[in-house]
This record gives structure tokens, C-alpha cells and sequence, in this order.
């Protein structure tokens, strides 16, 4: 693995929307990790391609994406192995907020593990992504592009996690679709689990939230990364 010096660990990285950006979500700081997380009430839901009613009970969701920041955190409390990407095996400054990638399924289980957390269920995900009511996307059913980061927006790279404001969930969370794909706890086939949210290398119609993508555990690649859960019990006792 590589070595991360005392400062490139980053201590002070925790991001939080503006006043005038908060939606409705209820925003606390998770007792592990410190990342922002969003109330998702239990209750039914729209789910799938048919809007088939589904009842989810009450969970937190990560406001963001987990970034590298959060990660160099993880890789440091653990001396788990860090993301290829890295330089020298440090994280690179310019990207602490970026969504981390190059991470698999197995990674992402081990950080929610340490973080005292869980990964999203496909129903968990897709409720906090679309709200209640069937939404298209997260922002409605408009197809617009310019609210997340995908190949019609041209950036061609991951982006700061708290970029796109207009895209946000109609609980307050961002980038449900674009810049990353995200692992999900639910399995398709023995070694294989869903991805939900497209990605900055992925058209815009591949980020509709009902609809589920799927790979083996242990792909990686520089689009994929994760956001994690937590359940009551989970936001109340500190395991990092």
C-alpha cells in the first residue's frame, strides 16, 4: 500500500451545503466518520421502472459522496491498502473533495464498516434519490443535463461533490446522479452487487435512479466509487 505523511491526511474536509442551498433534509454529522448525513423518514415509496410501491423504514444517507479526503481518513486508521490513483500513494490535494473512485465493492464495505455504517440497499438509494412521488431524477423529470455531471456536460473528470446545487434530491442529497457510479449493497449474483447513478463517463439517460446497473465485487475503476448508510441504531454509538 502506499505511505500517507502526517499532512496529507486531512483533518478539517467535512463539506455542508450553504444556507441558501439546503433543501428539506435534515442534516446531522455522523458520530464515526463526522461526514454530513441526510433523514430519510420512513414510509412508502415509488420504486422501479413501474413505480411499484415500496415501504422502506426511517435511515441516514451521506449528504455526499464519499470522498477522498474521507477516504485518506479510512486508509490511514487502517493501513487499508489506498485507491491506485493516488501519487505516490497520497491523496492528491487538488481532488479531497472529489468523490474517491478506483475503489471496490470490498473497499467500500470495509470503509462502512470502520465508519460504523452500512452500504445503501437498492431501496434506500433509490428512495433518497427520487423522493416519493416517482420523480424521473432527482431535480424532477426534466432531462437536464447541466444539473449533474455527465458526458453531456463535457467535464470529462469527477468533480467536487458539492458542485451541483440544482441537482439535489428532494431530501437535500447530492450527486445521485453523475460524477460516480455508486456500490450498493444489494447483490445481483453470487459476487456481483448493484450500482445505482451513472457517472461523469455515462450519458444522461443511465443516471435515472429506478434503473440498476450491476458488477463484481472486485472491479474498479476510475468512475466508481460510494456513499454509505445508517440506520437509528448506527447514528447513535461511535465504533471508529
Amino acid at each position: 500500500m502506499g505511505i500517507l505523511a502526517a499532512d496529507d491526511i486531512p483533518t478539517q474536509a467535512i463539506i455542508e451545503p450553504g444556507e441558501d442551498q439546503t433543501r428539506s433534509g435534515e442534516y446531522v454529522k455522523h458520530p464515526g466518520d463526522g461526514k454530513l448525513m441526510v433523514h430519510i423518514p420512513e414510509g412508502i415509496f415509488l420504486s422501479g421502472e413501474d413505480d411499484d410501491p415500496v415501504w422502506v423504514d426511517d435511515f441516514h444517507i451521506d449528504t455526499f459522496p464519499t470522498t477522498n479526503a474521507d477516504y485518506a481518513r479510512f486508509c490511514a486508521a487502517t493501513r487499508h491498502p489506498v485507491p491506485e490513483h493516488w501519487e505516490n500513494g497520497r491523496c492528491p490535494r487538488e481532488l479531497y473533495d472529489h468523490p474517491v473512485v478506483h475503489v471496490t465493492w470490498r473497499d467500500a464495505s470495509a470503509y462502512a464498516r470502520w465508519a460504523g455504517k452500512s452500504l445503501p440497499t437498492a431501496e434506500q438509494w433509490e428512495k433518497a434519490a427520487r423522493g416519493t412521488s416517482g420523480r424521473t431524477f432527482p431535480w424532477g423529470d426534466q432531462k437536464t443535463a447541466a444539473k449533474c455531471n455527465v458526458r453531456e456536460t463535457g467535464v470529462e473528470r469527477t468533480t467536487s461533490v458539492s458542485r451541483y446545487h440544482s441537482g439535489v434530491s428532494p431530501y437535500g442529497v447530492y450527486d445521485m446522479v453523475g460524477n460516480v457510479w455508486e456500490w450498493l449493497a444489494t447483490p445481483t449474483a453470487p459476487g456481483r452487487y448493484e450500482l445505482r447513478g451513472s457517472a461523469y463517463t455515462s450519458p444522461l439517460f443511465r443516471g435515472v435512479p429506478a434503473v440498476p446497473n450491476d458488477a463484481d465485487d472486485t472491479m474498479h475503476d476510475d468512475d466508481t466509487g460510494f456513499r454509505c448508510v445508517a440506520t437509528p441504531e448506527q447514528m447513535t454509538s461511535r465504533k471508529v
